[in-house]
């Protein structure tokens, strides 16, 4: 087994925290941090060997991502930061302009503005850093996801009608959403650097969620959070754990994907877990 080290590639939001923080002090990682969207290229490409990637990608590069055990990113009910603000109600939503750091998001927004409100919109990629919301030209609808839903979002008077769109996939399904897992390029599933890196994310998890409160008092304040609001997200909202409902939700997202002609029809692969002592 090759003793370089491994990069893993995470999502730089709040929400990440709990399962990177102190993963760093692994001697056997690099971890770096970007959006979502910038994640499955580089795993695809070698640039990391890990990622937290968002769950569509693994449907749209076919037999090139395996899903690896330890956690997930995922919600129950409302998520707070993967939001639709409109100065419209839903039913009169015709374009989004949807946040460029999100390819996930984009899907679930199609899946519930069809679902729930029977609006086929068009969706166009927008840098929503760069957006001033509160310009005359403002985009009408726009999707905004990760910490600057809450730092820097949009005001309820320019944009009253807000649809927190992990609550709405609820009400939708009955079940949790899976935003993003860690993935590996399918011919390293068989690594034993990648089992043993699945172990460790597990391991680095299991740790931090013994001390989410320290964790979060840490990290809210730097990153411009409330503390009530920041403990609230991650100690109630967020879920983290694979379960059988996670799985199942995460195979009827990207079938109902595949419905609406976002991705081909696709089942994602999950690496089983190494049995202990196996490396």
């Amino acid at each position: 087994m090759s003793n370089a080290p491994l990069t893993i590639a995470a999502v730089r939001y709040l929400n990440t925290v709990p399962l990177i923080y102190t993963l760093d002090q692994w001697s056997r990682c690099r971890v770096v941090t970007h959006p979502p969207a910038e994640i499955a290229p580089l795993v695809l490409d070698g640039s990391a060997d890990l990622g937290l990637i968002s769950i569509i990608d693994a449907a749209r590069h076919p037999g090139r991502l395996t899903l690896v055990p330890g956690s997930l990113i995922g919600c129950d009910g409302p998520t707070l930061t993967v939001r639709v603000f409109s100065k419209v109600p839903p039913t009169e939503i015709t374009r989004v302009h949807a946040d460029t750091e999100s390819h996930t998001s984009v899907v679930l927004a199609d899946l519930v503005l069809h679902g729930l409100h029977n609006t086929n919109a068009e969706f166009t990629p927008c840098d929503v850093n760069a957006v001033d919301f509160d310009a005359p030209d403002a985009p009408e609808t726009v999707l905004v996801i990760g910490d600057k839903v809450i730092t820097n979002a949009p005001s309820d008077a320019i944009y009253p009608h807000q649809i927190d769109l992990g609550e709405a996939w609820k009400s939708m399904t009955g079940l949790p959403f899976v935003y993003a897992a860690w993935m590996c390029r399918t011919e390293q599933a068989n690594d034993p650097r990648i089992h043993l890196a699945s172990a460790m994310l597990e391991r680095v998890y299991r740790r931090n969620r013994l001390r989410l409160d320290h964790l979060i008092t840490v990290e809210a304040k730097g990153r411009g959070w409330a503390l009530e609001t920041a403990q609230r997200y991650i100690s109630e909202l967020l879920r983290f754990e694979i379960t059988d409902d996670a799985r199942r939700a995460a195979s009827l997202f990207l079938s109902m994907a595949a419905e609406r002609g976002h991705v081909e029809r696709f089942e994602p692969v999950w690496l089983d877990p190494q049995p202990a002592g196996a490396t």
